[in-house]
């Protein structure tokens, strides 16, 4: 859909659409650019508040990936005034602006429009030094990939709305879907990692291979190291996935090879389209260490799951 669309021809957009990036970069000085990222989506689960906290999270995250400062953010919302009512509509608002208060971000505006479908979430700015701009086009044959957060989120939200789980069983995926990637872009930036991506709804294959195609690599991840919900397991076991999951799938197919052994859930949950996941990440085995001690804190994961090689592609042993 978008190969046809003109690009912008301005030297200082050092980042669009045409990369698969987390976001645009464009630059204001030699020392400072902006980085601008837009999410929104419908409710993943029933609570206004944590909706809004868990859209906002979502949205900041993109500008983490980047190795970005978030700093000022406008809400997007479609809303049924008339069915909801104006209270669900400031909880979920709400949501989003404790969100950006513990971030830094300072909220300016934003847009409702009429809707059937509530929907939120937020077009985001940040800072950054064109120098030190974190791609997904820097992974380097013999790095190692880390990820931040547990995979899953898809099954659990999808089970929550069929009513196979209740929300006190999804609190810990709730925890970390409204935990801000803040903490592990700081520890990446520190390390000098070589690329990096937020893993969101295309899933961890969708968005790996964003990487490595960019990369001009090939990933072999080993499925036994790769977090995951243990419920989501169970619940894939019996059959429940979103319909967006399956999707990307089916698509993954023409550049994953799983080879034998791999647990068909996990197969499953590989693609499972997240909302507000983790980082993956790509890091160089000296500064490994330094980002794994920069990763011991307790709002992120640093789980080793697999590593860079030549080739193209995705490779997933057991």
């Amino acid at each position: 859909m978008l190969r046809d669309l003109p690009q912008s021809t301005d030297p200082r957009m050092l980042l669009g659409f045409g990369t698969s990036d987390d976001a645009g970069v464009f630059r204001l000085s030699d020392d400072l650019a902006l980085v601008q990222t837009v999410d929104f989506f419908t409710p993943i689960v029933d609570d206004p508040y944590d909706f809004g906290r868990i859209a906002a999270t979502n949205a900041l995250s993109d500008i983490y990936a980047m190795g970005g400062t978030p700093i000022t953010a406008l809400n997007i919302a479609t809303y049924p005034m008339e069915e909801l009512g104006p209270e669900t509509l400031a909880r979920i608002l709400a949501g989003g602006a404790d969100v950006a208060r513990a971030a830094g971000v300072s909220i300016l505006g934003g847009h409702t429009v009429k809707d059937d479908e509530p929907k939120y979430g937020m077009a985001v700015t940040g800072t950054i030094h064109p120098d030190r701009i974190i791609t997904n086009a820097g992974a380097r044959v013999g790095d190692v990939l880390v990820l931040t957060k547990p995979l899953g989120t898809g099954v659990l939200g999808s089970a929550l709305k069929k009513g196979a789980v209740d929300v006190a069983q999804i609190q810990d995926a709730i925890r970390w879907m409204t935990t801000l990637n803040a903490g592990a872009a700081t520890a990446m930036i520190a390390a000098g990692v070589h690329a990096a991506t937020d893993v969101t709804g295309y899933g961890l294959l969708g968005h790996g291979h964003e990487m490595a195609h960019a990369s001009g690599v090939r990933f072999r991840i080993s499925a036994a190291q790769v977090p995951v919900y243990a419920l989501a397991r169970e619940l894939v076991v019996v059959g429940i996935s979103p319909g967006g999951s399956r999707a990307n799938a089916h698509e993954h197919a023409a550049f994953t090879t799983f080879e034998a052994g791999v647990p068909d859930d996990l197969q499953v949950l590989f693609s499972d389209a997240q909302t507000s996941g983790g980082l993956l990440i790509s890091v160089g085995p000296d500064e490994l260490h330094a980002l794994l001690e920069g990763l011991r804190e307790p709002d992120a994961l640093g789980a080793v799951i697999g590593s860079v090689e030549t080739g193209r592609g995705i490779v997933v042993v057991p």
